[in-house]
């Protein structure tokens, strides 16, 4: 269970976050919505021990993270960044069993690792690219080999910023099916800052609205996910559309 108390959160000039208190509950799937520089990236990065907090704390199964070893804690918990800072220079394989890391002993490879990193690369449809460079895929394929590699990590808590990005419509729903799948039938723990009322209304069941005076909202999609809330969160008019799958807000 990953729980924050008093939690503030600030950059220069501008409060993204006072006095969250929120449980994450295992099983649950978390969206995080927000305006651009509303914080969302920042607060997934101090849910997940990246960035420490202004104030308050972050705990995991009842353990501040910050007394937690890096690599114990990368075996509960695992990050999607939004961007990586370098090119990486090997093959697709090699990139998804850097997941591995947390569970290597020395330098070898085990068995068990390449079955890890096989399966990944099934799950999301890239096995057949595993010889490939990394370097020679397009956008939308190196963002499913980068789910791969956190699937080869398999956290408890999986934090994921903006994990739809580059991918086309058909992959989104795959996407996002199979981290429904990991927090449903596996009992994992599901956190994602997400673009679209829509995926977020049918794959989450829970949400954290971020507004931009450091106000946060926490509860059920169910609850938050309304057109008032996202007209105030969004600023701008919205005009709700009903489809067979839920609700979805489009601009007015």
């Amino acid at each position: 269970m990953l729980r924050a108390q008093r939690l503030n959160l600030s950059v220069p000039g501008k409060t993204l976050c006072r006095d969250l208190d929120v449980v994450v509950k295992p099983g649950e799937c978390w969206a995080i919505l927000g305006r651009n520089g509303s914080g969302k990236t920042t607060l997934l990065h101090a849910l997940s021990g990246l960035r420490m907090a202004g104030s308050g704390g972050v705990s995991w199964d009842g353990k501040p993270l910050a007394d937690y070893p890096r690599r114990d804690l990368a075996r509960q918990i695992g990050v999607l960044p939004q961007d990586e800072g370098h090119e990486f220079w090997g093959t697709v394989l090699e990139y998804v069993l850097l997941g591995r890391y947390p569970y290597s002993r020395g330098f070898g490879i085990s068995g068990e690792d390449e079955d890890a990193a096989a399966s990944a690369l099934r799950q999301v449809g890239m096995a057949e690219m595993a010889g490939r460079t990394l370097a020679t895929l397009s956008g939308g394929e190196r963002q499913r080999v980068r789910i791969a590699m956190l699937l080869a990590q398999a956290p408890q808590l999986y934090c994921l910023d903006e994990p739809l990005q580059h991918l086309d419509l058909g992959h989104q729903a795959e996407a996002l099916r199979l981290f429904r799948r990991l927090a449903a039938e596996e009992g994992r723990t599901v956190l994602m800052v997400l673009h679209e009322t829509l995926w977020a209304g049918r794959f989450c069941d829970h949400a954290l609205l971020l507004y931009d005076n450091g106000e946060i909202a926490s509860g059920t999609a169910a609850e938050l996910l309304t057109g008032e809330n996202l007209e105030r969160l969004y600023q701008c008019g919205l005009r709700e559309l009903s489809t067979e799958g839920g609700r979805c807000w489009v601009p007015a």
